[in-house]
């Protein structure tokens, strides 16, 4: 378990780094339209309405950096974010977030959809640069089979990857407390699965800043500071 001081001296240089510049960079609908692979990058998958657009504006301190929709599977490209910018001018940002389509899929064409699982799909096995994959969880669901299939597919492709569950105010405690248990039990059969569950709510603010140290850690690396 971390030391509280240590992570709480972690989360606090990550805030920092987060109220800094956070930038949209541009949208991906082919892999030929990929920035360059230049700095480390920090994906973020989950089914449809999961509440994707929601933690990334949560963990960026912005509230619509990643555009919220009621309207499941809006996210229909990889949207790339910069974090942070040296002061060099022309300077690559320290890394980048990129908020991946939602899995599970809206209700489109199958080409449509077809072509978002292949982009998606992709893109996660292919990238040197991706540095890790967060898999979110609704807590008042559990894992589902799309769940699995992504985590075993991230196996397979040795892609380290966390879980997050997501919208943890949304259920009872008790309730919340089960969820977790059988999460994380499943997750330990899973050899690309970090041993950390994150439970997040984006609506209060819950395991947030955990999380946003995480991400700047598995980016940066652990002894990284400003």
């Amino acid at each position: 378990m971390a030391d509280p001081d240590d992570q709480a001296a972690r989360e606090e240089m990550a805030s920092k780094l987060f109220s800094g510049p956070v930038d949209f960079l541009l949208s991906a609908p082919q892999l030929k339209f990929l920035p360059d692979p230049a700095v480390p990058e920090i994906a973020f998958c989950g089914r449809s309405n999961v509440g994707k657009s929601s933690l990334l504006n949560a963990l960026t301190g912005r509230k619509a950096i990643a555009r919220a929709s009621v309207t499941p599977g809006r996210t229909q490209e990889l949207n790339f974010f910069d974090v942070g910018r040296p002061e060099e001018e022309g300077a690559l940002p320290l890394f980048r977030l990129v908020d991946m389509p939602g899995y599970g899929f809206a209700k489109a064409p199958l080409k449509v959809v077809e072509k978002w699982k292949s982009l998606v799909n992709s893109y996660l096995r292919g990238r040197q640069v991706l540095a890790r994959t967060l898999v979110l969880v609704d807590s008042r669901h559990g894992l589902k089979d799309v769940d699995r299939a992504m985590m075993k597919m991230l196996d397979e492709a040795a892609v380290g990857y966390r879980i997050v569950l997501t919208k943890t105010d949304k259920i009872k405690a008790s309730e919340l407390e089960a969820v977790a248990a059988s999460t994380a039990a499943e997750a330990k059969k899973h050899v690309a699965a970090h041993p950390d569950l994150h439970l997040t709510s984006a609506e209060k603010g819950m395991g947030i800043a955990a999380l946003r140290a995480a991400v700047v850690a598995d980016a940066l690396g652990e002894g990284w500071a400003p």
